[in-house]
């Protein structure tokens, strides 16, 4: 195995394909006010075709982004997206403190959403919120337990065995212990 790396980076953005731009736009910068900073509108080639697309980022706060595409041609939208059908379990996952946890639940309700299209879950490490963004991608805004540094150490601690148990056949669950 290769001798660890010393990592120091952060994300920069991660994209992803919508059709309608504009309801993303709403969605980040007017229900979960995420400012839109940066519109390109691009064309070049990618992949053996030129490609008309706009490209847009919203700061997640702390400088790094979500991006979306949209393209302007038809079958360019079906050939790259959106990828696959929403699912509970593909998402992205935002670390936010309480008050902004409540903010954004409370920009949700006025915004007319209510569950199902938002939901809150106690994983006992964290607290989340998830909604769907119109580009069918899950978004969970998350707020970490009160004892969330010594729940990590001791994850951390037994996380190669508990994969191994795992991928052994023992799917016993082991996450009992944080549920409140």
């Amino acid at each position: 195995m290769n001798a660890p790396l010393s990592i120091n980076s952060t994300l920069h953005h991660n994209a992803y394909v919508t059709r309608d731009l504009e309801a993303v736009r709403r969605f980040y910068e007017e229900v979960i006010g995420y400012p839109l900073v940066a519109t390109w509108a691009e064309k070049t080639d990618l992949f053996g075709k030129v490609r008309t697309y706009v490209h847009c980022f919203f700061d997640i706060g702390d400088g790094s982004c979500l991006a979306f595409f949209q393209f302007a041609d038809e079958d360019d939208a079906e050939e790259f997206g959106p990828e696959l059908p929403p699912s509970g379990f593909r998402h992205l996952a935002m670390k936010v403190d309480q008050a902004t946890q409540d903010g954004i639940r409370d920009r949700l309700v006025a915004a007319g959403y209510e569950e199902p299209q938002f939901y809150i879950l106690n994983h006992g490490y964290c607290y989340s919120l998830y909604v769907f963004d119109p580009a069918g991608l899950l978004v969970e805004f998350t707020v970490d337990h009160d004892d969330v540094e010594q729940i990590n150490a001791d994850k951390k601690r037994t996380a190669h065995a508990d994969l191994e148990r795992w991928l052994a056949g023992d799917h016993t669950p082991n996450n009992e212990q944080f549920h409140r």
